[in-house]
């Protein structure tokens, strides 16, 4: 998951945000929209490598591995 300083700094560095930590509302909109698409581009992924076999095994492993990513 993203927190709010990785956010911040992500739209900044898109020209989205210019008004630094000082006009910062934690936990806002922006946040919980980072952590939105971030968490549905872990599970599409995730399903990749579900259905990727390598010599017959599907990559489970992976998938979970993935997942887990969005625990932290």
């Amino acid at each position: 998951m993203m927190n709010n300083e990785q956010v911040m700094q992500l739209l900044a560095d898109n020209g989205l945000h210019e008004g630094g930590m000082d006009n910062w509302v934690l936990d806002n909109a922006w946040v919980q929209f980072a952590n939105l698409v971030a968490a549905h581009e872990r599970e599409a992924c995730a399903k990749i490598a579900e259905n990727w076999n390598s010599n017959g095994f599907p990559r489970t492993g992976v998938a979970n591995e993935i997942r887990a990513r969005g625990t932290t």
